[in-house]
């Protein structure tokens, strides 16, 4: 998809967030320079052989990209560890620079603007693994329990181009989609992106899997997964459904993945429109690390277990009758492989809206009060250690409060709007006006400021750019009940739903005190803040 250049226009207080140090390789990685700006990638066809003895990959990746300026030299990424032998272009060998990951490809004549060209570049290497994915990015080389190679690869945050060649930044999809084409060891299946092609004998002891993507791609996403697989196929209202076990999983894998899948399409496209990559399809393939949110492939680890390794992240108990990767991971289809941010610092786009898609899921089965629970058990793991955005430009994500803390912040604003009809319809509205779109957080608040008509700029300030829970303190005296907000940005005036007696009131703080009239016979037993609504601390003077 079309890069976008990353917002001038950024309407929250991001001045901590670019303070950090950072470095040149991370600053290559993940900035915009003209030789990134100027092509716009349309395609790749990956075509590569992978030892699993040698934990080797030899191949090419053929880059297909439109010239937006004119230039002379683009940036392809790859990391140093890997071996370029060659790039490729109009038959003709390209002389190229390296700086740390970054590739600089010099071309005899300028290329002009609007032109469609190709390069072929052939590399090899061993790319890095991973000591504990999908945490950390690389490969996984493993064995199923009859010895086997199991193999798989999770990169997100550390870079595609940590296995492949490319324009390793989220700003630029190819429009046109992806082949990948992965000969493995006879006897073992490749399962990547998109659709099965078919496979070829190589007649040297290798078969090659073909897989044709159709879709915008995120570089994070593209995958491969190498095991003794058995294939199941489904179908769901016209969606193909297709899965990818180990063979000695076979039976346990149908059992449990019907018990899910169904269920979790259905609540989803009813809440956030259409699957987005139809003409793809929907794969889980089971992976030797826990999950993963590869487009059309999406990495399952979960071992057959409700919850997250059977375990209730929210600690209440709502989150044990789902499989947490099968719906985690499927709501970034959604959030993440289709709205994209521009920059990772901006993670929070995609694991805030999918984190609340759990409890999305939770409450089209059980309702909103068990999803309530659930969302708000989530609460003790948010750890406010930093801002939940982080520093931009340089391949620097953000806190890991991103999830659960911009979750809760998802819920807050649902009840800031108090209407249902109305979030509901923001959500799927959201979902469809940016699908398989590149976008940033200003894009998000414009949005939300449009549907709603409300302003929620120091909202999304205060949750995502500080370490501050905002706190209302209450100061009761006789029939007064004063209110403000402390803990919390300039000007915050944020909403908020309080019980007296039993009888609901909307306040509407400030960082001025305010004064509410009461009953004086009122006292704190009968004052109740709705903190499962609003993510907030609540102080008590005079208590």
């Amino acid at each position: 998809m079309k890069h976008i250049l990353l917002s001038s226009l950024l309407l929250v207080n991001l001045h901590y967030l670019n303070a950090q140090s950072t470095s040149k390789r991370d600053s290559l990685q993940g900035g915009l320079r003209e030789e990134r700006t100027c092509y716009d990638v349309m395609r790749y066809n990956l075509d590569i052989i992978i030892n699993p003895s040698d934990k080797n990959i030899k191949g090419s990746n053929e880059i297909v990209f439109k010239v937006d300026d004119e230039t002379t030299r683009i940036q392809v990424d790859l990391f140093e560890n890997m071996q370029i032998e060659s790039i490729i272009w109009n038959n003709k060998k390209l002389k190229f620079q390296r700086e740390y990951d970054a590739i600089f490809i010099l071309f005899p004549k300028k290329l002009k603007k609007g032109s469609l060209e190709k390069i072929l570049v052939n590399y090899w290497g061993n790319p890095l693994v991973a000591k504990n994915a999908p945490w950390d990015g690389g490969f996984v080389f493993n064995k199923d329990t009859k010895g086997n190679p199991w193999i798989g690869v999770a990169v997100q945050g550390t870079g595609a181009s940590l296995w492949y060649p490319c324009k390793d930044s989220q700003t630029d999809e190819p429009d046109q989609g992806a082949s990948i084409k992965v000969a493995v060891p006879n006897g073992l299946m490749n399962v990547s992106n998109g659709r099965f092609k078919g496979s070829t004998d190589l007649k040297n002891g290798y078969t090659r899997w073909d897989w044709e993507v159709k879709n915008p791609i995120n570089n994070y996403d593209i995958t491969v997964n190498i095991a003794d697989y058995i294939h199941i196929h489904d179908n769901h209202q016209g969606l193909d459904l297709d899965f990818y076990v180990l063979r000695e999983n076979e039976e346990k894998a149908k059992k449990h993945f019907e018990q899910d899948v169904k269920p979790m399409m259905d609540c989803f496209q009813s809440k956030f429109g259409k699957y987005p990559f139809w003409e793809d399809g929907y794969k889980l393939v089971e992976t030797p690390y826990l999950g993963m949110e590869h487009q059309s492939a999406v990495a399952y680890g979960n071992k057959y277990k409700k919850g997250y390794m059977g375990y209730d992240i929210s600690g209440t108990g709502a989150g044990l009758f789902f499989d947490y990767i099968t719906i985690h991971e499927t709501g970034h289809e959604w959030f993440g492989n289709s709205i994209t941010s521009k920059d990772i610092a901006d993670m929070w786009i995609h694991e805030g809206f999918t984190t609340y898609t759990e409890s999305v899921f939770i409450e089209c089965l059980k309702g909103y009060e068990e999803a309530q629970k659930y969302i708000n058990g989530q609460s003790r793991s948010v750890r406010n250690d930093s801002p939940v955005i982080g520093q931009f430009g340089v391949n620097k994500e953000g806190s890991g409060d991103m999830y659960y803390k911009g979750a809760l912040m998802l819920n807050t604003i649902r009840h800031i709007i108090n209407d249902d009809t109305l979030w509901w319809k923001l959500l799927y509205t959201y979902a469809e006006t940016y699908k398989k779109q590149i976008i940033d957080t200003p894009t998000v608040l414009a949005f939300f400021n449009k549907e709603t008509g409300l302003d929620f700029t120091k909202v999304f300030e205060q949750y995502l750019t500080t370490t501050k829970i905002p706190k209302l303190v209450l100061d009761k005296q006789g029939k007064t009940l004063k209110f403000y907000w402390e803990n919390c940005v300039d000007q915050f005036n944020m909403p908020v739903a309080i019980m007296i007696k039993g009888k609901e009131i909307r306040l509407h703080p400030t960082t001025n005190s305010q004064e509410l009239t009461i009953d004086e016979n009122t006292s704190w037993n009968d004052i109740e803040v709705a903190t499962k609504r609003f993510f907030v601390k609540v102080k008590k003077l005079n208590e």
